[in-house]
């Protein structure tokens, strides 16, 4: 028999997702040999835009499309996949920074709480620690942060830490980026060592200028899907929801993608919390630290970014707190000892390279959150008034 009408879709305790018309059981588990073909694709192959991603997921994966839309949709709503959307290069749409607060202990988790639920414009949310003492360890709370542009992130963080009780913060934009992707499925059983033959690249992080047009486009395109969205050709209903013809919300698309604009098409895993059978896809966090020689980050941050285990590698500037850290890259795991085996790699391949590193560092990742951050400047207005800020005071000078 199938599901009964008016029962949850998906059983909490089992490995299988069971629609409500269905008695055919469909897995969620990231371990499912199919499922992890489509993965290995989905996360983070499709760079740029695509006018059927689904489409385009099926052909690379070599499962069938109905397949992959049944997985994919299954996974969703299970919780295995947190979000499928296209992504952003946000960088490039509004001004941004990883910020390190010092919070005290005792208000940590609620800091936490409300940068994740209450700020629409911090991101990433986690708490980190160090396994030794240093000058850096009083920041445990890490954030992305962006703000629409013609407003001042200085203030914005001003008005945060005053309601998260920070005694502190620091503001790393990133001058340049050299390596950006997810990938945590392809990612497993990876040797360390394993990287490109060439120098990653480098990604630059100017601030591109939209029309009212392209805004009206932007807003859907980057809008999570539900699981009743996962389908063919799924830009037709965000094309209705712009007033554009298909065609022509395509056109926008593929302009804003030439642009530099669009990052790619991604099905996220959650990848901290388990699965409901028990299965993480990740265990491990580590921010990477190191500190080169000044003049010499774009050719470190290329040596860096060859690396395939990173999800993310930038240049920032951390200073004297970070040991005058200037570059970073992010790592995930699920044994601590292989995350440093990778670490270790990175930093014999730089010695190779002739490059010194004057401090370096790891900083592990323990309760964290996840989100979009919001970029639009309309909405910035609309909750600067829900909070009862003036949006004119938070301009930039």
């Amino acid at each position: 028999m199938g599901q009964p009408m008016g029962q949850p879709l998906f059983p909490i305790r089992r490995r299988y997702f069971t629609g409500p018309m269905t008695s055919i059981a469909v897995p969620i588990e990231i371990t499912d040999s199919v499922n992890a073909r489509i993965l290995a694709v989905s996360e983070d192959r499709l760079t740029g835009f695509h006018a059927d991603p689904f489409a385009e997921i099926a052909r690379r994966s070599g499962v069938s499309l109905d397949i992959v839309l049944e997985r994919i949709r299954a996974m969703l709503a299970a919780g295995t996949i947190r979000r499928v959307r296209q992504t952003l290069l946000a960088t490039n749409l509004a001004p941004g920074a990883l910020i390190a607060w010092s919070v005290p202990a005792e208000g940590l988790d609620a800091a936490f709480d409300y940068l994740s639920r209450d700020d629409p414009f911090s991101g990433h949310v986690v708490i980190r620690s160090t396994d030794a003492e240093i000058s850096g360890s009083r920041y445990r709370l890490w954030t992305t942060l962006k703000v629409p542009r013609g407003f001042s992130m200085q203030r914005h963080c001003e008005y945060l830490a005053a309601r998260i009780g920070a005694t502190a913060f620091r503001v790393m934009p990133a001058n340049a980026l050299f390596a950006l992707g997810v990938g945590h499925v392809r990612r497993r059983g990876m040797e360390p060592g394993s990287r490109t033959e060439t120098p990653g690249r480098v990604l630059d992080t100017h601030i591109v200028e939209l029309s009212t047009d392209e805004w009206r486009v932007l807003e859907p395109l980057k809008r999570e899907f539900t699981p009743d969205e996962i389908r063919e050709l799924p830009w037709r209903s965000r094309a209705d929801e712009a007033s554009v013809s298909h065609d022509d919300f395509l056109a926008t698309a593929r302009a804003l993608a030439t642009r530099g604009v669009l990052g790619r098409f991604s099905t996220f895993l959650e990848h901290v919390k388990p699965s409901a059978a028990g299965t993480h896809v990740t265990r491990y966090n580590a921010l990477f630290h190191w500190q080169v020689p000044p003049g010499r980050e774009l050719e470190a941050g290329r040596e860096i970014g060859r690396h395939d285990i990173l999800t993310h590698a930038y240049w920032r500037e951390g200073g004297a707190e970070f040991g005058n850290v200037n570059l970073m890259a992010v790592a995930h795991g699920t044994d601590k000892q292989l995350v440093l085996a990778h670490k270790a790699a990175i930093d014999r391949h730089l010695e190779e390279a002739g490059i010194p590193v004057g401090y370096t560092n790891v900083f592990w990742g323990g309760r964290s959150e996840i989100k979009p951050s919001e970029i639009s400047p309309i909405a910035y207005g609309a909750w600067c008034r829900s909070v009862g800020l003036d949006p004119s005071a938070m301009r930039d000078a």
